[in-house]
């Protein structure tokens, strides 16, 4: 198992190199997206309208944070159950995001498109949402701000702590003994 400090933007080829277990420290630019937000961005795609940012080579936090204290970037921002976005995960992977962070094991369909296209799954430590908002430097609405907290944010980050639980080749670290 190895340890990884990478930058945005991540690329197909330098996460190959990512197996299951490894611990990854990720510096750049992150964007968060939850239920709502995959509904209203697979809508875009299917028909046809421009996105409020490139899905390629991304990195997609499932998290909803909480407004910030006073002086805060962001509030709490711990990752939410990713099979809440199975649904729509695999054409986001198609169309080019190249990992999701979350929590808990994901479907058949998106490990597949996982291997089909290269993109990895990493989890960040649940229960852990106040020590991973302090590794949040910026974090800037981009889409649906009527969502609240499920808008979609362009988070940049630094040093933030997440563990490969799925490689690109479908190893998983939930399924092993």
């Amino acid at each position: 198992m190895g340890d990884f400090f990478v930058k945005t933007p991540l690329t197909r080829d330098n996460i190959r190199a990512f197996k299951a277990g490894d611990t990854v420290l990720i510096t750049g630019v992150m964007f968060t997206a939850r239920d709502a937000a995959h509904m209203r961005i697979q809508k875009m795609l299917d028909n046809n309208e421009p996105l409020p940012f490139s899905l390629e080579n991304q990195i997609i936090y499932y998290t909803g944070p909480t407004p910030p204290a006073p002086g805060k970037v962001i509030g709490s921002a711990g990752p939410t159950t990713s099979y809440r976005m199975d649904d729509f995960t695999p054409r986001l992977i198609k169309e080019g995001v190249c990992a999701t962070i979350g929590k808990g094991n994901r479907s058949k369909d998106v490990v597949d498109a996982m291997k089909k296209y290269g993109a990895v799954y990493l989890a960040a430590l649940g229960g852990g949402a106040a020590l991973l908002s302090q590794k949040i430097k910026s974090a800037q609405i981009v889409a649906f701000p009527e969502l609240g907290a499920e808008a979609v944010r362009k988070l940049e980050v630094e040093d933030f702590p997440v563990i490969v639980a799925i490689d690109v080749n479908g190893t998983n670290l939930y399924e092993r003994e």
